[in-house]
């Protein structure tokens, strides 16, 4: 399988100053895997160290055949995966 990266991910990566490799990780050695009920994306979440600090991030990504494409990357807030996973948008897979 290859992993290619979105524009969209790539520009989220120069935005927030995030590893060039950080989403590829994340998505190969994903804590937790999420259905986005309101998007349709699959969620990768796992524990990172992003500006100094120890945090849950997500990378939603999509199937294209035998490969996968990385569309964004977001360090989530304190609470905010509890909130979507209680609220029905994310569905553990």
């Amino acid at each position: 399988m290859q992993i290619k990266y979105s524009k969209h991910i790539e520009t989220r990566i120069a935005l927030r100053k995030i590893e060039i490799d950080l989403p590829g990780e994340i998505f190969k050695n994903a804590e937790t895997r999420f259905k986005d009920a309101e998007t349709g994306h699959e969620i990768a979440v796992t524990k990172a160290v992003i500006y100094g600090k120890e945090r849950d991030i997500m990378v939603a990504y999509k199937y294209e055949g035998a490969n996968v494409t990385l569309l964004t990357i977001h360090p989530l807030k304190e609470g905010q995966k509890e909130n979507r996973i209680q609220s029905g948008r994310w569905r553990k897979i």
